[in-house]
């Protein structure tokens, strides 16, 4: 029964070891996202994630943002 309960956390833990960890140390160590040193290293990863993204190539004219639809 215990086993069960742990089962998602296992599951996240296959899937995205590191994620998991860093997510984990950063709960046990009381780190705030909104500190400097998170806060500057995410604003990093994110500039460096958009730039790699950006350049990914031609999209075929498709958009990446919400479309409206209108149903009869």
């Amino acid at each position: 029964m215990f086993v069960d309960e742990l089962a998602p956390i296992f599951k996240e833990l296959v899937q995205h070891p590191v994620s998991f960890l860093g997510g984990f140390v950063s709960g046990v160590l009381r780190l705030s996202l909104a500190d400097d040193p998170v806060k500057s290293w995410l604003d990093r990863q994110s500039d460096s994630s958009s730039y790699n993204s950006s350049t990914s190539g031609d999209r075929n004219g498709k958009t990446s943002g919400p479309q409206s639809i209108s149903i009869d």
